[in-house]
């Protein structure tokens, strides 16, 4: 079965114009650029240290408060 010649233009045809409005159509655009971040994340390691610090503080006080009441 062969393709008329007139199906092969009018397809072309086709192709070409959708090649050429597409892209107009379209109007990309670029997107913003990403803010920058507000810190490095070195003051929330820093705050998570100093919450564990506290923690170990806390606890050594219980334990040692807790061997003197047991000691006989």
């Amino acid at each position: 079965m062969a393709v008329s010649k007139v199906s092969f233009v009018a397809v072309f045809a086709g192709l070409v114009f959708t090649l050429v409005a597409l892209p107009a159509a379209v109007q990309a655009q670029s997107s913003a650029p990403a803010p920058a971040p507000t810190s490095d994340g070195t003051s929330i390691d820093q705050g998570i240290a100093y919450v564990l610090m506290l923690v170990a503080l806390v606890l050594t006080y219980l334990i040692h408060a807790a061997d003197l009441c047991f000691t006989f």
